[in-house]
């Protein structure tokens, strides 16, 4: 996991932490800074958007294949503020060619404050 986040400038750049990676379920994490914030002063979207594509990402990847995100859609429940955010995935489907999957992203209190789904294509 250290070198998935060594190695990638964008993780670095926002300061998202892979935490925890299986081929199942995957966890990234995020402390909420000033850089994350957009002018309302709550996490941007685009960044909670991110977090739930890594995660499913990351999860795939554990698979041994190269997958790009091919369609993704997420719905923003809450406002996303505290300290940090967590991201969580789970698999729904892997077909030969493409896959589904899903993810949660959570406040510091553990409240969900977006839902996600995506599909991915295995470009290998």
């Amino acid at each position: 996991m250290n070198i998935l986040n060594e190695q990638n400038g964008f993780l670095k750049h926002n300061d998202i932490i892979i935490e925890g990676v299986s081929e199942k379920t995957s966890t990234v994490r995020m402390n909420i800074t000033e850089k994350s914030l957009n002018p309302y002063g709550i996490v941007h979207g685009g960044l909670i958007f991110s977090m739930g594509d890594t995660v499913m990402g990351v999860t795939l990847r554990s698979t041994g294949r190269d997958a790009v995100t091919l369609d993704a859609s997420i719905n923003y429940l809450k406002p996303g503020k505290g300290t940090y955010l967590v991201a969580t995935s789970e698999v729904i489907k892997v077909g030969k060619t493409t896959s589904i999957l899903k993810a949660n992203i959570y406040n510091d209190k553990d409240e969900l404050i977006a839902i996600m789904s995506a599909t991915y294509f295995f470009i290998d």
